[in-house]
């Protein structure tokens, strides 16, 4: 659509990530460039959000209504998806031009691969490569389908509408982190500025695993294991609130030798032991997910690992983690939110890629 004129406020997108513990919302000004202009994170009363999916609409609502008045944020918001309740395939189609014809294939192969009800389904696809033609076969081309339930999106936008929101559009939450952290002179490039492909991984109440090749989306994933998994457990296991329990991963991490961390020894030991736990659940969900990408038809080796998310500022994850893998692991953090604390900055930059154009 072509708009000759646009108020400045319109220029505004805030992207919203919800997650069992919180929301982060941060808003986005497009004008030739990507302006930061403001920010929230704000905490969700227990159970409101499991799994990627709503449970208390009402509770959201009120969060998000306090919220975005309280910081000044714009009605009009993209919202992130990630859940079991979406499925992304990649299929390997012949080259077809012409755009009607190419979504009638897609969805003819859709009913095939996607183990959901279509006329229950909302499915988007993008092409995302291709294979040029040899004396075999014609060219083919690879396409990222997405589907998600039509009942779980009508959900998941409740909360927001009911709080005054306005949605403008909802996102596989892989492509935000995409868009955050890959391509562009971002630490997903490699040393002669060429895309590398790239295992994202967004670690939060769970984990979102997207493998893309500069800004393509090559394979995307939710894993159950994450920090918020290990913070329950915590919390169960000694009595400790929920989020006195993340304090605590965040304080004790994996770097440094138990004796020179402060603090009560036992409840110490109890922290470091499901942190270990919770880090080789993860190291496993990471190895099933690569063999799982690597085994597809048409494969990219990965490169390397980058970690974002509120898992991500855990002291000394990363370096366990790379040896096992035998990838080189590094935090990724978008320039944007580079003036915001390590904390902030893992916790918003999922909201910041959903922000961004499309």
């Amino acid at each position: 659509m072509l708009e000759l004129t646009k108020k400045k406020s319109e220029r505004s997108l805030v992207g919203l990530e919800i997650e069992a513990g919180s929301v982060a919302a941060i808003e986005v000004r497009s004008n030739g460039s990507h302006d930061l202009a403001a920010t929230a994170i704000a905490p969700l009363p227990p159970g409101a959000f499991q799994e990627g999916e709503v449970i208390d609409s009402d509770a959201i609502a009120e969060t998000l209504r306090a919220t975005f008045a309280e910081n000044g944020l714009p009605k009009r918001v993209r919202l992130g998806i990630a859940n079991q309740r979406v499925v992304v395939r990649t299929l390997r189609l012949p080259a077809i031009d012409d755009p009607r014809e190419l979504e009638a294939a897609v969805r003819f192969q859709a009913e095939e691969r996607i183990p959901m009800p279509i006329d229950q389904a909302i499915l988007d696809h993008r092409v995302v490569g291709g294979v040029a033609a040899t004396e075999d076969e014609g060219a083919r081309i690879d396409v990222v389908v997405v589907a998600a339930r039509r009942d779980m999106i009508t959900a998941s936008l409740k909360p927001l509408r009911d709080a005054g929101l306005h949605p403008v559009g909802v996102d596989l939450s892989a492509f935000g982190l995409i868009r955050a952290l890959g391509g562009n002179g971002s630490a997903a490039d490699d040393e002669r500025g060429h895309p590398s492909t790239t295992l994202f991984c967004n670690i939060g109440d769970g984990t979102n695993l997207a493998v893309a090749n500069g800004r393509s989306c090559l394979f995307t994933r939710v894993a159950p294991a994450g920090p918020e998994g290990i913070a329950a457990d915590l919390s169960a296991g000694t009595g400790l609130a929920l989020e006195n329990a993340r304090l605590w991963l965040a304080h004790v991490g994996l770097a440094q030798p138990l004796e020179a961390i402060e603090g009560d020894p036992a409840l110490i030991a109890q922290v470091r032991g499901a942190l270990e736990r919770g880090a080789s659940a993860l190291l496993d969900e990471l190895r099933l997910s690569l063999d799982f990408y690597g085994a597809q038809e048409g494969a990219v080796a990965v490169e390397r690992i980058v970690l974002t998310g509120p898992g991500s500022v855990i002291p000394g994850l990363a370096e366990q983690m790379a040896p096992v893998l035998g990838l080189p692991i590094e935090v990724g953090r978008p320039a944007a939110l580079a003036g915001l604390d390590p904390a902030a900055a893992a916790r918003l930059t999922l909201s910041y890629g959903l922000a961004l154009e499309a």
